[in-house]
């Protein structure tokens, strides 16, 4: 892994899932050596954390828009 890497913090979730599959992939293909293959490692299990982020993020918008809309609802009845 090179420190040219972007921080994971500013992928928004097409990236991180994106670079999660290419670590993934390099994980199971088999790193050149172990201290390469914890780097991936490291690096995969922060680009997760960062996908559940978003994914975290995208429902509680979701339901904050059902809770206002199911409350307009009950104003309309």
């Amino acid at each position: 892994m090179t420190a040219s890497l972007p921080d994971v913090q500013e992928l928004s979730f097409e990236q991180a899932r994106d670079e999660l599959v290419r670590v993934v992939s390099e994980l199971e293909q088999g790193a050149s050596s172990l201290e390469q293959s914890l780097a991936l490692w490291e690096r995969g299990e922060a680009l997760a954390a960062r996908c559940e982020e978003w994914l975290l993020g995208a429902k509680r918008r979701l339901d904050e828009a059902k809770a206002a809309s199911d409350k307009a609802a009950e104003g309309d009845s």
